[in-house]
């Protein structure tokens, strides 16, 4: 199995990756052709990895320009059964590069999430511009891959809407161990709610910063802590100058700070425009905490509006910010839609093991199809 991402990998892998590609080769050959987190590239027996480019406006545009050769190459020296795709857009370029090297491997693409916001939320607004090509194109590789992997009940939705069918639907796995084992800690005295993510437009910050500037004067108490940096982050340090007694922000936490956090907060705030299914919200149900989430994405998938969080419309600050006020004032309701989201969050926790083996079907799915 080939697998083709824009995923960033350092070498040696993280324990947690660590641990999912040592279940895939129990299972697979796996080969990886991915971007490097480092500025060296290089790569390993099973990684072969692409060093970013400077300045980093560029590096996208020309890992994916030179995407179809990569691939090509890959399948005339690796001749793989199968190749993931990790989203539409390498899917396209796996359907050239199989051409190209006249190779009759099976496809596999993701899908992780929506792939026309990547023209329209994501990095550069310049992006824009390629959306109403991307929106062709994509779908064309949904429509000729061999097998389709969804993650959600979202997921599935788009990829029909497009023409295809999945074949299957799992989360990719996700080490949540260090959220899961310790017992939950009950709410701390002050109510916060906590933001955990890259502050880009997807992640909707101008609509968080709008929505805590109505509800702080209506919790004089409480607290909005934000983790993450990115192209948002002036609007958000602005916030933090006007509010500096309710609002706190930090731009990177490590896992068992981010674990500290949460049990810090009375409740998680995930207002994005777009998400697949986010790892995040997992991680604040393991820690038994509500969300105010968007009705947006697949956030509804891991979220139930009046059980284990609140669901609103992200284009509304007013909607957010009631939501927080209805939370962040109400001890009882923000321990009980707490304790239902921990309750219900085990069917999102498998192992890798687990994980490799329903990879394994899945590519041994598609083959037959392949060859059929």
């Amino acid at each position: 199995m080939l697998l083709v991402g824009r995923t960033r990998y350092a070498l040696p892998l993280a324990p947690p990756l660590a641990r999912k590609f040592d279940a895939l080769r129990e299972v697979l050959d796996v080969h990886v052709l991915a971007g490097a987190a480092d500025g060296r590239g290089g790569g390993d027996a099973t990684f072969r990895l692409v060093p970013p480019l400077r300045p980093r406006a560029l590096d996208g545009p020309a890992f994916y320009a030179a995407l179809v050769p990569r691939v090509a190459a890959e399948l005339r020296r690796l001749r793989p059964d199968a190749v993931v795709a990790q989203s539409p857009y390498e899917g396209l370029a796996v359907l050239a590069a199989r051409r190209l090297a006249r190779s009759d491997a099976a496809l596999v693409v993701e899908v992780h999430g929506d792939w026309r916001t990547w023209a329209r939320l994501y990095g550069s607004p310049l992006r824009a511009l390629a959306a109403p090509v991307a929106d062709v194109l994509a779908p064309l590789a949904i429509r000729h891959a061999d097998a389709v992997r969804t993650l959600s009940a979202f997921t599935e939705r788009i990829v029909r809407e497009a023409g295809g069918e999945p074949a299957v639907s799992f989360t990719t796995f996700t080490d949540l161990t260090a959220f899961s084992q310790p017992p939950p800690a009950p709410l701390p005295e002050r109510p916060a709610a906590l933001f955990v993510g890259v502050l880009e437009r997807y992640k909707n910050v101008d609509g968080i910063v709008a929505a805590w500037r109505l509800a702080a004067p209506r919790l004089p108490g409480a607290v909005l802590r934000l983790v993450g940096d990115g192209r948002e982050r002036r609007s958000v340090q602005r916030l933090v100058a006007d509010l500096p007694r309710q609002t706190e922000w930090a731009p990177r936490l490590s896992t068992p700070e981010v674990v500290r956090a949460l049990d810090d907060a009375w409740a998680l705030l995930l207002a994005s425009r777009s998400e697949g299914t986010p790892r995040v919200v997992l991680e604040a149900r393991c820690r038994a905490r509500a969300t105010v989430g968007a009705r947006a994405g697949g956030i509804p998938d891991v979220v139930e509006h009046g059980r284990t969080g609140l669901l609103v419309d992200p284009e509304r600050p007013q909607e957010i910010a009631d939501a927080l006020v209805a939370l962040l004032s109400d001890r009882e309701l923000a321990e009980r839609l707490g304790s239902a989201a921990r309750e219900g969050v085990e069917r999102w926790l498998y192992t890798p093991e687990q994980y490799a083996r329903r990879m394994q079907d899945l590519v041994e799915h598609a083959v037959a199809r392949r060859r059929r």
